[in-house]
């Protein structure tokens, strides 16, 4: 398994693949050759570098994407469940695993 961290600086890497719990490997510009998956985490979706205090600033690109909305553990999902994008407003209305609006109504 493995995840690409883009910037020394983040404190998330993006999975590669999907991820089950264990060793994931990391690439790119990583500060350490590995982290330990806590959970299931889809391809594409990131994982925690490091434990991520609640209102702390989520770094990907070297840039601030959100911020946690709860305290995140190393090595978890770091995804719309646990974070509010700083780029769209609406992020927080959308089902996690699916990205469905959860804030309309269809009928």
């Amino acid at each position: 398994m493995t995840a690409f961290q883009i910037d020394f600086s983040d404190n998330v890497a993006t999975a590669l693949e999907e991820i089950a719990p264990g060793t994931v490997t990391l690439r790119g510009d990583a500060k350490a050759p590995c982290v330990e998956a806590l959970e299931k985490i889809p391809e594409g979706h990131k994982i925690a570098l490091r434990d991520i205090a609640e209102g702390e600033d989520i770094i990907k690109y070297g840039v601030r994407i959100g911020r946690a909305v709860k305290p995140i553990s190393k090595g978890s999902w770091v995804h719309l469940h646990n974070i509010h994008s700083v780029y769209d407003e609406r992020s927080s209305h959308l089902d996690a695993v699916t990205g469905a609006p959860k804030d309309t109504r269809y009928e």
